[in-house]
């Protein structure tokens, strides 16, 4: 799964690449609870590594489909 943060008075966006079994809701309600307290929202990356962003600079959150579900070529 693709999680796409956009941080304020940053021209780029923070992407992170999740395990494929992330649990969605639970990540959204993660996402939710960090952003309403201003606290840091940690996620793990595919590869294991630990994330803190600061919730109270994000400015939107994208959640993408996970890597099973993209379609390559045509359709």
């Amino acid at each position: 799964m693709d999680l796409r943060i956009g941080i304020a008075q940053s021209p780029r966006e923070l992407e992170i690449e999740l395990p494929d079994d992330t649990d969605r809701d639970a990540l959204k309600a993660a996402i939710e609870a960090a952003v309403s307290d201003e606290s840091t929202l940690w996620v793990t990356d595919k590869k294991g590594a630990d994330i803190g962003i600061n919730a109270d600079r994000i400015t939107f959150v994208s959640l993408g489909a996970s890597d099973g579900a993209r379609k390559i070529g045509f359709a």
